[in-house]
């Protein structure tokens, strides 16, 4: 060998052992198969997609709760709750069966009923983008069922204390969550309802 092909040896060597130990960069080559068998990795949910999200639920978002103001709400987003978890949503109190409405357009998603939340309602927004939870509920309103559309104002349900709201202690538990996959309704970045009600 002559010290030409003995520096590119060393250089060759040097290059895979940057790979092996993982920090070269390196291109894969694509393997083209069908969707249905690979997992697809779920998008990075960035500071700058949150805040994007946000002016825009910001510009069209009413109070969930028929007669509510703004000035009548109160910031309980990290409040303490059991087993040392946060609110992550607020409380919208409210007198037993007052119309719950649909903060935006969007599609019904599910209807469940949790030991926590009680009777609940989660809801897609019309871009896919955001999960709207309603929870605490007395009841739905007739005729609501998975998969309907709603427009913002329509009443989907009525305030109650179901789950662990205690006896009496009526309100909406209402958060906002930012889902990479529409299909997950119950995963998401959380983010504070209070200040894109508060008005």
């Amino acid at each position: 060998m002559n010290r030409l092909q003995v520096l590119f040896l060393v250089l060759l060597l040097g290059f895979v052992a940057l790979v092996w130990l993982g920090t070269g960069r390196v291109s894969s080559p694509k393997v083209v198969e069908s969707v249905s068998s690979v997992a697809q990795p779920e998008p990075q949910i960035t500071q700058t997609t949150q805040t994007t999200q946000i002016k825009r639920i910001d510009q069209g978002l009413i109070i969930p709760v028929a007669g509510v103001r703004s000035d009548q709400l109160v910031d309980t987003f990290t409040a303490s709750r059991a087993e040392g978890r946060t609110h992550d949503a607020i409380d919208i109190i409210a007198p037993a069966d007052t119309p719950v409405l649909a903060a935006a357009d969007g599609t019904i998603t599910k209807l469940w009923q949790s030991e926590r939340g009680g009777t609940t309602i989660y809801q897609l927004s019309a871009d896919q983008k955001m999960i709207f939870y309603y929870a605490h509920l007395a009841r739905y309103a007739d005729g609501l069922t998975e998969g309907k559309q709603v427009r913002q104002g329509e009443v989907i349900a009525y305030v109650g204390d179901t789950g662990n709201a205690g006896p009496g202690n009526y309100h909406l538990h209402f958060s906002i969550a930012i889902v990479s996959d529409p299909k997950r309704y119950w995963e998401g970045t959380n983010i504070n309802p209070y200040p894109l009600l508060h008005k």
